[in-house]
């Protein structure tokens, strides 16, 4: 796992294991759902299983989340790729079913789009687009999620949630039959956020900002994203619909006491996801 800015504090990045399979924690693991349950068919049509392929298993195995952005496009988090120069036929998308297994049908990706700003996700920027080699074929469970307003304002008064295939708590895997999790998990204020993890590292880097402006944080003790839940949704209820607010990033452990998980803010980027789709469409 990532250490923070050379924090003596393990950082977890949400993604990076495979369903089924307890992975250890190694040096470049994030944080996955913990204190969750069993979403239904069609609640959150937009997540989607990101895969590459698996040489000991001859299958495409899940490495972490993602959003439908537009039929074509899906939203996740620049650590789940890594590279700026990532081989798009390394990976495969999978849609429109809460079980992780059950269905054959992936997605070939035919470009990956990492945001050029990206070092390593407590750096900022942890955002990634993947063009599909074709749309998605929408219906009652494959659908788009809302980009925010780049104004919007969300609180711990909004109605939010996480979703994903990850890990149920630090060290157990999701067990079959590897049914999608979510969890409602509130919005913490940045500054209040900062303080907290300033506190969990024993005030180390007084001066040092470690929540930055294009992150948010949300979840509480025993709710939380964790290991392989990385570039999945954090979605919020604003005006009656649903908005993707942010893109499952890091965190120090998984839900921790006073320790919410961090998210890139999405609102952030739609200039630049509108920009790349425009460009590339």
């Amino acid at each position: 796992m990532l250490s923070l800015l050379g924090l003596c504090l393990t950082v977890f990045l949400v993604g990076g294991s495979t369903a089924g399979s307890p992975a250890p924690v190694t040096k470049d693991a994030l944080v996955g759902i913990v204190g969750g349950q069993s979403a239904p068919q069609g609640r959150w049509p937009w997540q989607v299983s990101l895969r590459i392929y698996s040489y000991n298993s001859a299958s495409w195995v899940h490495i972490c989340g993602g959003s439908i952005i537009h039929p074509q496009w899906v939203l996740t988090a620049a650590h789940c790729v890594r590279k700026k120069d990532s081989d798009p036929s390394a990976y495969r998308i999978h849609a429109g079913d809460v079980y992780l297994y059950e269905s054959q049908k992936l997605w070939d990706v035919s470009q990956v789009i990492v945001h050029q700003d990206y070092i390593r996700a407590n750096l900022g920027s942890d955002v990634a687009l993947l063009r599909l080699e074709e749309p998605v074929h929408l219906s009652a469970n494959v659908k788009p999620v809302k980009l925010p307003s780049v104004s919007l304002k969300v609180t711990s008064r909004n109605q939010c949630w996480v979703t994903g295939w990850g890990t149920i708590s630090m060290f157990a895997s999701l067990p079959p039959p590897y049914l999608l999790q979510q969890v409602q998990v509130p919005i913490v204020d940045n500054d209040l956020c900062e303080e907290l993890y300033h506190n969990a590292s024993s005030h180390q880097y007084q001066g040092q900002r470690l929540i930055l402006n294009d992150m948010l944080c949300a979840g509480s003790e025993g709710r939380d994203s964790c290991r392989g839940d990385s570039g999945g949704p954090l979605v919020c209820r604003v005006s009656g619909s649903w908005s993707l607010v942010g893109v499952v990033s890091w965190g120090f452990g998984c839900a921790e006491k006073n320790i919410p998980g961090v998210y890139a803010r999405v609102q952030t980027y739609v200039p630049w996801i509108t920009r790349q789709i425009q460009k590339f469409s």
